[in-house]
C-alpha cells in the first residue's frame, strides 16, 4: 500500500483533475452502450464502476481507462433479445430475462480472460505490426467521430408524446376495407375505423388509435400493428426514429460545440494547471444553465432514451443481493450453450481493444505495460460487475486519450473516474443531467483530432505498398465491420507479406572446388514459402556427381523446409550422386538423423554450425518423415 501510496503523490493533482473530467465524458457512451444493448443506463454505469476501479487498482497499464464501452455492447444485443424471449417460453415465464443471460454471459467473458491473463496471451499484441496499430487508431478515430454525429438527431415523438418507434411488418393479421377491419378466415367484421379511431365493432369501445402507418393500443400505448389501406400486418420493432436536429436546437449545439472546442485548444497556451477539457465543460454547462438557451443536456440525452435515469441507489443496492439475483437464472448446459459464443466473442473483443488502446498509451506515455497483468485485472472487473448486476466493459480509447492530455498519467486518474462517476450516480445526478450534450461532443471531437495519426497521410508514399494497405485495410474494416475483425485481418495481410517477401529472398551461390565438387552456398531463410524457389536453384540432372550444399548463410525455420531438404537429398541419391550437408543447426541434424541413418555420413558435423530452434519439435518428429528410402 505504501508503494501504491508513493506512485501516486507525485502526479495526484492532474491525476485526480484528468479522473474527474473523464467520468463526464464516460457518461454520455456508458448510456449510450445501455440504448444499443437494451439495458437501463444504470446497469451500464455501475459496470463501468466495477470495471473501471478494478482494472484501475490492479491492471497492467495506469493511466488506462476501462468502463462499459459500445463494442463489448453490440455483441451482446441479440443475446439479450433472444434471451427475453427464451425467458417467455418457461413454464414460469420471466420478463427480461435476457438480462439474466447477460450477467451469466458477462462473468463468463471475465473468466475467460482471466485464462488469457494466466495463460500469458497478452504477450502476443506485440505480434501486431505498426501500420496495424495505425489503422486500428485511425478507424477507432472515425467511428467515435461518426458516433457523435448520431448527437445531432433527436427523437422523433410519436401521437402520444413518446419515442416514435421504427417497426417493420411481418404477417398479415387483418384486412381492411371500407373503413372496416376484418378476420381473415372468416371475412367477419372486428373493427370499425372512424378517423384515427379504431373501435370494438361489437361494443363500440375505443381499442386502437391510428397514426402516421401505425396503429396503437390505447391502453399500453404501444405499436402493436402496421397499418396500410388494405391490411394489419404485426410488427417488428427496429428502434426508435431518429430526425436531425433544426433551426434553433442545432444552431445552440453547434455553437457550444465550437466553444468546447475553442477552449479545449486555447486554454493550454495560456496556462497548463488546470484540464482544459473538464474548464470547457464546466463553463458551457454554466452559459447553458445562466443563458436560458436550453440546450439538450445530460439528463435529457438519458429520458430520451427510454432509460431509467440516474437515480439508481436503490437500484444498485437489490442488486447486491446476489441469491436474489441469480434466482431467475438457470443453471444448465443449455444456459452454457447459449451464452458461451457471446461471451467468447466478446472477451476478444474486449481483450483486443484493451490491448491495443494499452500500446497506444504505450506510445504516448513513452513507457510500457503489462498485456498479461491487463488481462487479469479485464477479467476479475467483469467478473464481479457480473456477479453484482452490471454489464461488462473493456479498455476505452476515446476515454484513455482524453485522460492522457488532461495529465492523467497513474492508477489514481483510473480509480478517480470510477469513484467520480458512482458519486454522480448516487448523489449527484441533479447536477450531472445539467452538462450539455454538446460540451461533451466538443471534448470528443477534439479527442478525435487528437487520437487520428494524421502522419498516416504523410507516410503512406514513403511506407512499402504492403503496409499502406494494411493500414488503410484495417482502417475501413473497422469502421465498416469489427474491431476484432480489423485486427486479425490486419495481422493476416501483414503475415502473408512478411512470407511473400521472406520467400523471394532465398539464394544459392554456385562454386567448384578444385576436385570438381559442385559447392552450393545457401543464402536467406528457408521455410514453407520459400522452398519452390530453393528447390529450383538445383540442377540435379546435370550436376557433377559430388555435390556440397552448405547452409551456413540460410535459416532453416520449419517442418516444410526439413522435408525440402529430405526430397532433394533423396533426388540426388536416385541419381547415384553423392551429396553432402555443412552448417546445419543442431535441431536440423536430430531430425534427419531420427529419419534415417544414412545421414551419419551425408551431414558434415562443424564447430561453425549454427545453433537456432526450429518450428518443429526434433522429440515429435512425424513418423511418415522415417519412412523415406534411400
Amino acid at each position: 500500500m505504501t508503494e501504491f501510496i508513493k506512485k501516486i503523490i507525485p502526479n495526484a493533482k492532474d491525476d485526480v483533475l484528468a479522473g474527474i473530467t473523464v467520468s463526464l465524458a464516460m457518461i454520455p457512451e456508458v448510456v449510450a452502450f445501455a440504448f444499443v444493448a437494451q439495458i437501463s443506463p444504470i446497469v451500464a454505469l455501475f459496470g463501468a464502476f466495477v470495471v473501471g476501479i478494478i482494472s484501475a487498482l490492479f491492471g497492467g497499464r495506469p493511466g488506462l481507462i476501462s468502463g462499459a464501452a459500445g463494442a463489448v455492447a453490440v455483441i451482446f444485443v441479440t443475446m439479450i433479445q433472444e434471451g427475453h424471449a427464451k425467458g417467455l417460453l418457461f413454464d414460469t415465464p420471466v420478463e427480461n430475462m435476457g438480462y439474466f443471460y447477460l450477467l451469466a454471459a458477462v462473468v463468463l467473458m471475465g473468466i475467460i480472460q482471466v485464462f488469457a491473463g494466466i495463460f500469458k496471451l497478452g504477450k502476443f499484441v506485440r505480434l501486431i505490426p505498426h501500420p496495424v496499430m495505425m489503422g486500428f487508431v485511425n478507424g477507432l478515430a472515425i467511428v467515435i467521430f461518426m458516433a457523435q454525429l448520431g448527437m445531432f438527431k433527436e427523437n422523433k415523438k410519436d401521437f402520444f408524446g413518446q419515442n416514435m418507434r421504427k417497426t417493420k411488418s411481418k404477417e398479415l393479421v387483418y384486412n381492411v376495407s371500407d373503413n372496416t377491419v376484418k378476420d381473415i378466415a372468416s371475412n367477419t367484421v372486428l373493427f370499425t375505423i372512424e378517423g384515427n379511431s379504431v373501435k370494438n365493432n361489437s361494443t363500440g369501445e375505443e381499442v386502437f388509435l391510428l397514426s402516421d402507418g401505425q396503429v396503437f393500443d390505447v391502453k399500453t400505448k404501444k405499436v402493436v400493428f402496421n397499418a396500410t389501406k388494405d391490411a394489419f400486418y404485426s410488427v417488428k420493432d427496429k428502434g426508435v426514429v431518429k430526425t436531425t436536429m433544426q433551426g434553433k436546437t442545432l444552431y445552440v449545439m453547434i455553437g457550444l460545440i465550437l466553444l468546447t472546442m475553442l477552449i479545449v485548444w486555447g486554454l493550454p497556451k495560456l496556462t497548463t494547471k488546470v484540464p482544459a477539457a473538464l474548464t470547457a465543460i464546466l463553463i458551457v454547462t454554466l452559459i447553458s444553465i445562466f443563458s436560458g438557451l436550453n440546450s439538450i443536456n445530460v439528463g435529457d440525452f438519458i429520458r430520451d432514451g427510454g432509460g431509467a435515469g440516474l437515480n439508481g441507489i436503490d437500484e444498485i443496492s437489490s442488486k447486491l443481493n446476489i441469491l436474489e439475483l441469480w434466482s431467475h437464472l438457470p443453471f444448465n448446459l443449455d444456459t452454457l450453450k447459449f451464452i458461451a459464443p457471446y461471451a467468447f466473442l466478446a472477451a476478444s473483443v474486449g481483450l483486443i481493444e484493451t490491448l491495443m488502446t494499452m500500446n497506444l498509451v504505450d506510445e504516448l506515455t513513452e513507457s510500457r505495460g503489462n498485456g498479461n497483468k491487463e488481462c487479469l485485472a479485464q477479467g476479475a472487473g467483469n467478473i464481479f460487475s457480473g456477479l453484482f448486476g452490471g454489464t461488462g466493459g473493456c479498455g476505452m480509447i476515446g476515454q484513455t486519450v482524453i485522460n492522457i492530455n488532461a495529465g492523467g498519467r497513474g492508477r489514481l486518474s483510473g480509480v478517480m473516474m470510477a469513484i467520480t462517476l458512482l458519486t454522480f450516480i448516487l448523489f449527484a445526478d441533479k447536477y450531472i443531467e445539467q452538462v450539455p450534450i454538446a460540451a461533451l461532443v466538443g471534448v470528443m471531437f477534439m479527442m478525435v483530432i487528437e487520437t487520428f495519426a494524421w502522419s498516416s497521410f504523410r507516410i503512406l508514399k514513403k511506407i512499402p505498398v504492403s503496409d499502406a494497405f494494411v493500414l488503410i485495410t484495417v482502417s475501413a474494416v473497422t469502421v465498416f465491420f469489427d474491431l476484432a475483425i480489423a485486427v486479425f485481418v490486419g495481422v493476416i495481410i501483414s503475415a502473408l507479406s512478411f512470407a511473400w517477401t521472406s520467400a523471394k529472398k532465398i539464394r544459392a551461390r554456385k562454386r567448384f572446388k578444385e576436385d570438381g565438387t559442385k559447392i552450393y552456398e545457401i543464402w536467406g531463410p528457408l521455410f514453407f514459402g520459400s522452398i519452390t524457389d530453393f528447390n529450383a536453384k538445383f540442377d540435379v540432372k546435370n550436376d557433377p556427381d559430388t555435390i556440397e550444399i552448405d547452409f551456413v548463410e540460410a535459416r532453416v525455420s520449419d517442418h516444410s523446409a526439413i522435408e525440402a531438404i529430405f526430397g532433394l537429398v533423396e533426388k540426388y541419391q536416385a541419381a547415384g550422386k553423392k551429396v553432402t550437408l555443412k552448417h546445419l543447426s543442431e535441431d536440423c541434424k536430430v531430425l534427419l538423423y531420427k529419419a534415417s541413418p544414412i545421414f551419419a555420413d551425408i551431414i558434415i558435423e562443424d564447430i561453425d554450425d549454427p545453433r537456432y530452434h526450429l518450428a518443429a519439435n526434433p522429440e515429435k518428429f512425424p513418423k511418415p518423415l522415417g519412412d523415406y528410402k534411400f
